[in-house]
């Protein structure tokens, strides 16, 4: 249960540092007036928002520890 605990929780340090890096090259591809650039970064940081959004749904987390109790 501990290891799972830190998966998840590394999981969405690694999403968060992710998003950061992401929101970052966004505003550096707006500063050069990059528009298709900052458009697809844009659709990326979307989708890992989606994912940490995901991660931290507490019905999402209740799902997969059944699927988890499941294996045993």
């Amino acid at each position: 249960m501990i290891t799972q605990d830190y998966d998840v929780t590394n999981f969405e340090h690694n999403l968060l540092r992710q998003i950061e890096i992401k929101e970052n090259q966004i505003k550096i591809a707006q500063k050069f007036e990059m528009r298709y650039v900052a458009k697809a970064l844009q659709i990326q940081l979307k989708n890992l928002q989606n994912q940490l959004s995901e991660a931290a749904d507490p019905q999402f987390e209740a799902l997969m520890s059944l699927v988890d109790d499941s294996d045993l």
